[in-house]
Order: C-alpha cells, then structure tokens, then sequence
C-alpha cells in the first residue's frame, strides 16, 4: 500500500498511566498501520480537565516510546484546538443540525436507556427553550434514519440514531467541547483514513459517521478490537484499579497484548526486546485474526 493511503492514530485520554487494556488498542492500532505501510499518529484526547492527571500525557509518552510504539509527526493535544472545534459547533448551528439544550441531570435521570446503557433523549428542547431557562450544552438533531457502516472485524453494522440515541450532545453543560465532535474534527484535521480502537466506542461510530457527513470531512474505516477486563468482568481502567505497564519484561507483556488480538507470538519472543517482537507482528498482522467479540475476560494475572 502507498503509505500515504493509510494514516492511523492512537488517541488516549490522560488520566493516567497506559495499562494492559490500553497497550492493547495502542498495539493493534500501530500494527495495522505499519503492516500497511502505513503513518501512525499519537494523539492526547484531554478535553476533560477533571477527569485528567497532570503530567500523565509525558508518562503515556514516555510508555509508548518504552514499549517500541514510535509514532509519526508531532502529536496533538486536543486541550490547543478549542477553536476548531467552536468553529464546526457554528457550523452545526448554521445549518439548524444543533441547539441548545436546557435540560439538568436531575430531569433527564428517568429517561429510557439504550442498549449501552446511555441515556435516550427524550427531545424536550428540540423545538426551543421551555420558558424560564437557560442554554447548558449543545445537541445534534438525530435523524430518523439508519447509519450503516463496515467495522473490519464485526462486520456489517446499523443504527437508527433517532430511536437508540437520541439527540446527542456536542458541547457539555460544564464547559468542554464533546467527545463526539471533537474526534470528528480531529479525524479530519489529522487525515486519518483508518481508526482502530476498542470495543467500548463501537456504538459511537454511527454518531461519528452522522456528524461527518454535516462537516463534510471524510469518514475513516473502522475497525474495534476486544477490550480487556479484570477478573470481576470490569474494563480495565484508572477507575477500576488497573495496574500500570510494568517497567520490566516488556516483551512478555507485549505478547499477552497480542494474545488478546489473536496474534500470540512464538514463546522464544517471550524476553526479547519490544523492537523485536513488534517486528514479527508487524511481519504476522491480520486484522482477520482479531477476535470478534467486545471483550477478553480475566486477562490479568
């Protein structure tokens, strides 16, 4: 492939240090690149300043670079970019596709639920502002419609946004831009042709898709590996108490994060350096290996 037909990214979100589950989807993400021939980008997602540690983005870099995964460019930290996505919130707006939403947590808690458990909503303020409020955040109308899409590991996929959505938000009511515009714009901005990412953001695509298609940027090709639990079932996590990569034995713990992907290494790969067990997966990468499934339980030791 013309390496400059695929350019990947690896976008984590700062609020700690990478783990197991974390190096998973750094690791398919930059395999799929290289195998392509292709660039793979760093991207730091912190737009939510609570939720993020200072001086996490360094240890994260400082990981990644540890664990053989060497990025391409400069990477993009999204806290510098508030004006672009301000800029496609006024475009949003200019086409009537967002508006301003008044509704507190308090009103919205008896609201139906998806299948992911978010919250469907119930469209209180998509014709105007009831009387005696103010604007909090910002949605998108979502349409009544079907958005299909290809993930290259679970296949043909379809979501009607109005009915399992909802209007989604695009501006939170304390401040920060959202996730799902911000992505988009960056997407876009970063020339990303293909994103590779776990499981637990499969659901957002047709949102991601929906809002593309309103900004006229193109839509990526998707593809979303297993996520990795703890022994209770639970997404590893900061929040879940997931441990730090470890310092030492980097190879070992390289190879559990292929085994997770479907590309177990040869055991002599066990104690090599990262270098060199990232070259045979680069050599061995199929993405048709993956396992089709949202997640690998008891993964840790």
């Amino acid at each position: 492939m013309n390496p400059a037909a695929y350019v990947g990214r690896f976008a984590p979100s700062p609020t700690g240090p990478l783990h197991l589950g974390s190096l998973v989807a750094a690791v398919a993400s930059f395999l799929d690149a290289r195998a392509a021939g292709g660039r793979w980008l760093v991207r730091i997602e912190d737009l939510d300043r609570p939720r993020c540690d200072p001086g996490a983005a360094g240890v994260v870099l400082r990981q990644l670079e540890a664990y053989g995964l060497v990025w391409d460019g400069d990477v993009l930290v999204q806290s510098r970019r508030v004006h672009a996505y301000a800029a496609a919130l006024d475009l949003l707006t200019t086409q009537g596709a967002a508006y301003p939403c008044a509704c507190t947590r308090a009103q919205l808690a008896l609201a139906l639920r998806n299948r992911e458990g978010e919250m469907l909503y119930p469209g209180t303020c998509r014709n105007g502002l009831p009387a005696d409020t103010v604007a909090r955040a910002w949605r998108v109308r979502a349409p009544d419609a079907s958005i299909r899409f290809h993930d290259r590991i679970h296949g043909d996929l379809q979501q009607n946004l109005a009915r399992e959505v909802g209007d989604f938000i695009v501006k939170r009511a304390d401040g920060p831009f959202a996730y799902q515009l911000a992505v988009v714009v960056d997407d876009a901005f970063q020339g990303i042709t293909h994103v590779v990412r776990g499981a637990d953001l499969l659901w957002n695509t047709p949102r991601q898709i929906y809002l593309q298609g309103l900004l006229g940027v193109p839509t990526p090709i998707y593809a979303h590996v297993p996520l990795v639990t703890n022994s209770a079932g639970q997404k590893l996590s900061k929040q879940t108490r997931a441990p730090a990569l470890p310092e030492g034995g980097r190879g070992a713990t390289l190879a559990r994060a292929l085994g997770v992907l479907g590309l177990p290494p040869p055991s002599e790969l066990a104690a090599a350096e990262p270098q060199e067990v990232l070259a045979w997966a680069t050599a061995s990468w199929r993405i048709e290996n993956v396992p089709r499934q949202a997640a690998v339980a008891n993964a840790m030791p």
